[in-house]
């Protein structure tokens, strides 16, 4: 037995695919796409969604995005969704057309604003609270 016929076909075809020292990174997450638990193509985009993008960690709290472990900057997250989908795509032996087909979610382009939220008094009462004193 040679040592290409130990690894799964999945993950030796990620190696082809992305075989040069600076792709290691997209190797890793096209592996990580034939190793996915979804059953489905969908379910593996959608693992792949999750794995590539930051959301909020904690339900309600979009400040938690930045304690996500994803790739973080937005090329990067490009890049790492679509070795991921081409890990998929070995997995569920989907034709290399419908592979390149598929994109990326949007991207943001800016932060969303910060709502502020209001004050519990007017600007009035809030003077009259404050004791005036004199020098």
């Amino acid at each position: 037995m040679i040592p290409q016929q130990w690894a799964p076909a999945c993950g030796s075809q990620c190696t082809d695919k992305y075989a040069a020292l600076t792709q290691i990174p997209w190797r890793v997450f096209c592996k990580k796409g034939c190793s996915a638990d979804g059953e489905t193509w969908e379910e593996c985009l959608s693992e792949c969604d999750e794995m590539c993008y930051k959301d909020p960690v904690l339900k309600d709290q979009k400040w938690s995005a930045y304690i996500d472990r994803s790739p973080g900057a937005t090329n990067y997250s490009q890049e790492c969704f679509s070795a991921c989908v081409a890990g998929c795509g070995y997995k569920f032996e989907i034709c290399k057309e419908i592979v390149a087909q598929v994109r990326p979610r949007p991207l943001l382009l800016s932060p969303p604003p910060v709502v502020k939220p209001p004050p519990d008094s007017t600007p009035d009462e809030q003077a009259e609270d404050v004791p005036s004193t004199s020098a």
